[in-house]
């Protein structure tokens, strides 16, 4: 039973994933400015969330929450090292995964994007699948 729902989870995650870059690309044309970039931010965690939840399906909601939270904090602040803008010269991909320059709101949207994806992971199916329930697993 438990390979069935770290399958299930791995499934779900990937289509999580695949929505979520959907979702940021669809923001992106229908909205500019201050909506699109924030909008952009949230989504930016909740897609790292989704892809932790894929590489550790049997992760709890609130850690892949805070590890996708952690990590997107990280990148923001090593922004102000420069070495990302540097990269982001030479590489689209880069630009893209690492952006370039700090900016403090971020943070705060990060941190929305992780509560979002905290909650839809809790919410999920293969999170509340039936099976044998211990005090750790709660």
């Amino acid at each position: 039973m438990r390979g069935r729902r770290a399958y299930r989870t791995r499934f779900l995650a990937a289509g999580a994933a695949v929505v979520t870059v959907a979702a940021g690309l669809g923001v992106r044309t229908v909205a500019d400015g201050a909506l699109a970039k924030y909008a952009g931010d949230a989504l930016y965690t909740v897609l790292i969330c989704a892809l932790v939840a894929l590489c550790a399906p049997r992760a709890r909601p609130l850690t892949v929450a805070g590890t996708g939270l952690v990590l997107s904090w990280a990148v923001e602040l090593s922004q102000l090292t420069g070495v990302p803008a540097e990269l982001s010269r030479h590489s689209a991909v880069a630009r893209l995964v690492l952006g370039s320059t700090f900016n403090a709101p971020d943070l705060l949207w990060y941190a929305v994007g992780a509560a979002a994806a905290w909650g839809v992971h809790t919410a999920a199916p293969a999170s509340r699948a039936p099976g044998p329930r211990t005090s750790a697993s709660r």
